[in-house]
């Protein structure tokens, strides 16, 4: 483990039968960074996603992370909500915990994620981005230091969607977490992530860092240089006075 790292990703290579999903890939995330992996369809995103939260095994390389208790360390969040329909919201979040507190823990996070009046209601009673505020809020539940979002905004008309990335941000940042969004929207990783990983079919990958406090401005031009390198088209050359 490197220093500072929260997770640190050494010569990874994942292979189903024939398929090469990821090639040598080297990768420190330090604790507290938002780092946003995008690419093409096949590229490896979703396969990265799942190596680092364990559902998977490289085939060759490792990945350490920087805790011995790693299943609870880290929560992921799906595009889809996963809600179970017949419990109400705040037993969906407290569903399964063995914390005596849970309930109370539950009520303060959907205060955190605005649906504090909404713990008696039922997942067929919610808006799309009210489930995906629930599945948040879930996540976050066993105070994870980790979170891994798997396109989970995907589904959101764009007003709810730029709602729920402001939120996501101020959580993570509050929170100190270190995030991982894998995203097929470059203007929204352009807009949330510290630093970009744009991952390929081949064995290059490319490393965009993103300035701090950044205006539309800036954020249209990283978007458009990121998109760049993902069509495999010259960047952009931005002229400043």
């Amino acid at each position: 483990m490197r220093n500072n790292s929260m997770i640190s990703i050494q010569n990874v290579n994942k292979t189903y039968d024939n398929l090469t999903a990821l090639h040598d890939v080297s990768l420190d995330i330090k604790q507290g960074e938002f780092l946003a992996l995008v690419g093409m369809s096949g590229g490896g995103k979703s396969t990265l996603l799942r190596l680092i939260a364990g559902l998977e095994k490289p085939t060759t390389g490792n990945i350490e992370i920087d805790n011995s208790d790693e299943k609870s360390l880290m929560r992921v969040m799906f595009q889809e909500d996963r809600l179970l329909p017949w419990m109400s919201v705040l037993d969906n979040l407290s569903f399964g915990s063995k914390n005596k507190n849970a309930q109370n823990h539950a009520k303060e996070l959907l205060d955190l994620v605005e649906l504090g009046d909404y713990a008696d209601h039922f997942p067929n009673q919610l808006s799309g981005g009210q489930k995906q505020r629930v599945a948040l809020a879930r996540a976050l539940m066993t105070n994870p230091k980790i979170l891994l979002l798997d396109e989970p905004l995907g589904a959101l008309d764009a007003l709810t969607r730029r709602k729920m990335q402001d939120l996501i941000l101020n959580i993570c940042e509050k929170q100190n977490l270190t995030t991982i969004l894998v995203t097929h929207d470059v203007e929204e990783a352009a807009r949330m992530a510290d630093r970009i990983v744009v991952m390929k079919e081949s064995t290059n990958y490319y490393e965009e860092d993103c300035p701090k406090n950044r205006n539309a401005g800036q954020i249209g031009i990283v978007a458009d240089r990121v998109l760049g390198e993902i069509l495999e088209e010259k960047p952009l050359q931005i002229k400043t006075a």
